[in-house]
């Protein structure tokens, strides 16, 4: 009787904890009842071309992005966050597989994800864990379009336009408009993550209009006057070695920065891009407001790489310069403690540690595959042993963008130009090599290379050392 009684009494104990987390509560120690926490929803804001210092909450005083600032006011911003590729489809595809270049093997807009690759991306991850996935937006990697991979896909191949032959709205407002819609459809059954890809604040490429903001800001910044850049001098554009001076960037410098009233009008129209970015992401917060779900969403706000504004009398990105390496990184999670709201961090994150953060805010396990770092202890400011240096690499085929690799560490950098076509050495052959080496504490603006200076040779030698060992670490 007494065993018969026993087995009801667990019978009836596991039953009723079934019952009570299926109804979402459950009952702690000392008989305090707690809610169960559901899984967070998670949006991906990702921007074209946004260099690190050119939103609000980065310390930029002219362009206007109140919404974006907000969440980061509440958020954790990371103040040091680079690509490891600085090139558009080679990002992308790392921000998807949390993969360095050499793994995920994207290195130009024609080749696809595999199907194996991707089955490892936190999309597909998430979507096992019972996540409804969505993207919206340039998609930016080659091939055919993922509508398969996806619960809801709405985006589009290539540069896509700003504005498009018989479509009356900006692209920016096409994209907010279907942003909104997912939120206001998504299912209330299970959580969401909504990849939102802007091609903002990228240039028309091709157009004499460089960047095209929405009509409605044409008086934005009008009264306003831009400071160009420090490095944006005839001086810091000589000490470029010559096969920089001849490259993509300069070319592209020439019809977007090459005198002031061209220098005025192109940075005035990107800041107004990337106002109207913030305003979509405005519209969508309150349609998470209105839907009962801002609590529990997660909003992380980046870009794909930086940019040249001018910068040593350059334009575009590709190279190893601060400029076009580093990306601002915002990530909001109204479920954090108070006293861990606007914190900023300063160990180096990187664009590859954004697939093992969602995957870890999802509660999925991540897979072995991915190289970044889970972002959530730095969030919740636990003591982690960080790394100190990280490795870069552009493998991008163009005759006028050479390829690169680099070591940036803390305090030095180190980069080596491996594959140089657009200029011929004395003897006639191709320019083999050409080294860069910058004491980012003492120099942070990159203007005196010390890669030939005898008295830095060992720290010289230490970098190109420890570049083979990073390079053969994330093959």
């Amino acid at each position: 009787m007494i065993r018969r009684n026993l087995r009801a009494a667990v019978v009836f104990a596991a039953l009723l904890t079934v019952f009570l987390a299926g109804s979402g509560f459950l009952t702690g120690l000392g008989g305090r009842t707690v809610e169960a926490q559901p899984k967070p929803n998670i949006a991906l804001v990702v921007l074209d071309d946004l260099r690190f210092d050119a939103v609000g909450f980065a310390g930029n005083k002219i362009v206007s992005t109140p919404n974006i600032d907000k969440l980061a006011k509440n958020g954790t911003v990371f103040s040091n966050t680079f690509c490891t590729t600085s090139i558009c489809s080679t990002s992308r595809a790392s921000i998807l597989t949390g993969q360095y270049a050499r793994r995920h093997g994207i290195h130009d807009f024609r080749r696809q994800l595999s199907d194996a690759a991707f089955s490892q991306t936190f999309p597909a991850v998430l979507r096992r864990a019972g996540y409804h996935c969505a993207f919206v937006g340039k998609w930016g990697i080659g091939g055919q379009l993922p509508r398969s991979k996806y619960d809801d896909f709405r985006g589009f191949p290539g540069q896509g336009r700003y504005f498009q032959k018989g479509r009356e709205l900006h692209l920016t407002r096409v994209l907010e408009a279907q942003a909104v819609s997912f939120v206001e459809e998504a299912p209330t059954d299970k959580p969401f993550c909504l990849q939102i890809s802007f091609k903002a604040a990228h240039c028309q490429d091709g157009d004499p209009w460089p960047f095209q903001p929405d009509k409605k800001y044409a008086s934005l910044y009008e009264s306003t006057t831009v400071p160009e850049p420090k490095t944006a001098s005839a001086a810091e554009f000589e000490k470029l070695p010559k096969f920089l001076r001849e490259s993509e960037a300069r070319v592209r410098w020439r019809v977007r920065f090459r005198d002031e009233k061209l220098f005025q009008k192109s940075m005035k129209d990107y800041y107004r891009l990337i106002t109207g970015v913030d305003e979509a992401v405005g519209k969508i917060l309150a349609k998470l407001e209105e839907r009962r779900l801002a609590k529990n969403t997660v909003v992380i706000f980046t870009s794909d790489n930086g940019f040249y504004l001018g910068d040593r009398g350059l334009a575009g990105k590709w190279f190893m310069h601060e400029e076009s390496i580093r990306v601002p990184l915002m990530i909001y999670d109204p479920r954090a403690p108070k006293a861990r709201r606007g914190a900023r961090v300063e160990n180096m994150a990187l664009l590859i540690d954004l697939a093992p953060t969602i995957v870890e805010l999802a509660g999925a396990d991540v897979p072995r595959s991915m190289q970044g770092r889970s972002l959530a202890p730095l969030m919740r400011g636990e003591p982690v042993d960080w790394r100190k240096d990280w490795f870069y690499e552009h493998l991008f085929n163009h005759r006028r963008i050479p390829k690169s690799e680099g070591v940036r560490g803390e305090r030095w950098k180190y980069v080596n130009y491996f594959e140089i076509r657009a200029t011929k050495a004395v003897s006639g052959k191709p320019a083999a090599t050409h080294e860069e080496l910058y004491d980012l504490e003492n120099d942070p603006l990159e203007t005196k290379n010390l890669a030939k200076l005898p008295e830095h040779g060992k720290e010289l030698e230490r970098l190109r050392s420890r570049l083979r060992a990073l390079k053969e670490s994330v093959r």
